[in-house]
């Protein structure tokens, strides 16, 4: 009998030892891991596990840094050390395609083993997990946060988990880290050049180092990707077994148009935004990199936009930044998707576009007179010295036009009409001796002519000149 109660504990404890490895099973982290190390050592230092307050540490930054791969090797390398785990991946997608309800019923029979347990509702889950997991030490990761009601149902507080639980969130929105409350926060910055090489070399020759003969081209892409995973992995392995001139041909044809893996992942933050910041995301993007922050907020006021809080927005997504002197920075990527969505607006007629930048699509609505209602802005900049034949009537359909930026190139003749819609009017060297006759700026507030033809501004009142 003794013998039988032995022979049960020791199958109750293989039983467990079994279900214990099951569950430890480590997520697949990446092909090629590379440049971890220093992200892992700083999540260890906010994580401090082993003591027993309760921490929410969340990873933000732009799509496609990295912030995904890096929760999962923290999640591989700590799970053991906690009673129970759960990782749920893909938490924006999966709440827009099966509800919340789903994640809590998800996290609950990870973290307790009982695949049958159904919580109704959204209301009942958050009790249920409140009830169940207050006592144990639980690491959790909600992958891929986009909004606060996520984090509310899943994680709302920190007595919801017992004592030594670690609840990491990756998010692109600082902004729902900080309305959430969670006060540990970890920047994704971008590989230095060194691992980008590598990461890059990995996915286009399955080594470590590149040949010898591509390293040109292997720094030419590793500038265009600006430290960003994502571009070196999809572009890594689309050049896997490319010739020099395959490789010459696609890097110049991305100086123009994302690669459409790159691009629908980078959209999704772009599409997350209100109508405010899309449109102060578009001006940026196309218009005003590198711009001093005050200026740009100063001409999107003036375009009835909100940009004090649309610019913060921007940042807290990534998607901007202020550098040193106060210049809003983008990522060359981040630029280029925003030029792409602007070019998709109508792919082979420049003048059914929103905005204008390129020098060619400019020249072609000016030259052609090809304009429409749907242009807000228009910025040429450093064109040349040869005259640019302007058709007289080219704004004439521009009823919309907000935003006209010429500088630094050289007109046979002035337009015989403008926008009274412009808010900001910036033409250096403006070939004609006054404005068109028509124009009735009501709504102007800056106006830049410095080396102007322009002799009088009859009738027109401007808040600032």
């Amino acid at each position: 009998m003794a013998c039988r109660h032995e022979s049960d504990f020791i199958q109750s404890i293989v039983e467990e030892i079994s279900s214990g490895i099951l569950k430890c099973t480590f997520l697949d982290v990446a092909k090629n891991p590379v440049g971890l190390h220093s992200h892992i050592d700083a999540m260890s230092e906010l994580l401090s596990v082993g003591y027993d307050d309760v921490r929410m540490v969340g990873i933000h930054g732009i799509g496609g840094i990295g912030k995904t791969t890096i929760a999962k090797a923290v999640y591989n390398l700590f799970a053991g050390q906690f009673q129970s785990f759960s990782f749920l991946a893909n938490v924006r997608e999966t709440t827009k395609r099966c509800g919340l309800v789903q994640l809590q019923e998800t996290l609950l029979s990870e973290t307790l083993g009982n695949t049958n347990l159904k919580v109704g509702n959204e209301d009942r889950g958050i009790n249920v997990i409140k009830e169940r997991l207050c006592h144990m030490k639980v690491l959790l990761v909600l992958d891929d946060v986009n909004k606060l009601e996520q984090l509310e149902k899943l994680a709302g507080d920190k007595n919801w988990f017992g004592p030594g639980s670690r609840i990491i969130i990756t998010t692109r929105d600082q902004h729902v880290l900080d309305t959430h409350g969670v006060e540990r926060k970890y920047e994704v910055r971008g590989l230095s050049h060194a691992d980008a090489l590598q990461l890059l070399s990995w996915n286009a020759f399955k080594k470590s180092y590149p040949e010898k003969w591509y390293e040109k081209l292997m720094d030419r892409v590793v500038q265009y990707a600006k430290g960003l995973p994502l571009v070196l992995v999809v572009l890594g392995s689309l050049l896997y077994r490319r010739s020099e001139a395959e490789w010459e041909s696609t890097i110049c044809k991305l100086q123009k148009s994302l690669h459409k893996e790159i691009y629908e992942i980078l959209k999704i933050s772009f599409d997350a935004l209100e109508d405010n910041e899309k449109a102060i995301f578009l001006d940026i993007a196309c218009f005003f990199k590198g711009e001093n922050k005050d200026f740009v907020t100063e001409v999107l006021e003036a375009s009835d936009f909100d940009p004090i809080i649309g610019i913060q927005v921007l940042i807290e997504r990534s998607l901007v930044n202020i550098g040193y002197l106060g210049q809003l920075q983008m990522h060359d990527v981040i630029q280029l998707m925003g030029r792409n969505i602007v070019h998709k607006e109508s792919p082979n007629e420049p003048g059914k576009r929103s905005r204008l930048w390129s020098h060619e699509d400019i020249l072609h609505v000016l030259m052609e007179n090809t304009g429409t209602n749907a242009i807000q802005g228009i910025k040429l900049d450093s064109f040349g010295q040869k005259d640019i034949l302007l058709n007289p009537g080219a704004f004439t359909e521009m009823k919309r036009l907000r935003l006209l930026i010429i500088r630094n190139a050289r007109f046979s003749e002035g337009p015989k009409s403008l926008s009274n819609e412009l808010r900001f009017l910036d033409w250096t060297g403006y070939p004609s001796p006054s404005l068109p006759s028509n124009f009735h700026p009501q709504k102007l507030v800056t106006l830049n002519m410095c080396h102007s033809k322009i002799k009088q501004f009859e009738g027109i009142k401007l808040v600032k000149l």
